[in-house]
């Protein structure tokens, strides 16, 4: 059986501990959303916890799929992701690549997970690219 002692001792932690806590959530990275201009019956082409999970995966899948066999479609490439998670800040400036407001990077730089898409693609809209085009 607990003494009253420690009863009391643990609530007191505990109310110290809470406001400790709650501010901690303060400084957790916002999980980015997609932009306003997606459908809201298709915000993304697979559920939203399916992409967070796998993402990594459909992108080697669609990178091996090109690379080695020639068969480019637009769903899962790289070029279709960024066009709909990097949107402009209030500025019309995109952010980029490495910035924890790019859309990849504000996971990324959180779980310091290094991936190396953006040393040949773009980290921005096509049409925001000079050349037009998804590769550097």
């Amino acid at each position: 059986m607990l003494s009253r002692k420690t009863i009391i001792s643990t609530l007191a932690g505990v109310f110290v501990l809470l406001p400790m806590i709650a501010q901690a959530s303060d400084l957790l990275p916002t999980v980015p959303k997609a932009k306003a201009k997606a459908n809201p019956e298709t915000l993304c082409i697979r559920d939203v916890k399916v992409m967070r999970k796998n993402h990594m995966n459909f992108i080697m899948h669609k990178r091996d799929e090109t690379m080695r066999k020639g068969i480019r479609t637009k769903k899962d490439s790289l070029a279709e992701c960024i066009s709909c998670h990097i949107s402009k800040d209030k500025s019309g400036n995109y952010a980029s690549f490495g910035d924890d407001k790019h859309f990849c990077s504000s996971c990324h730089n959180h779980v310091a997970v290094k991936i190396d898409c953006f040393d040949c693609h773009n980290d921005k809209p096509t049409a925001a690219s000079k050349t037009g085009s998804t590769l550097k």
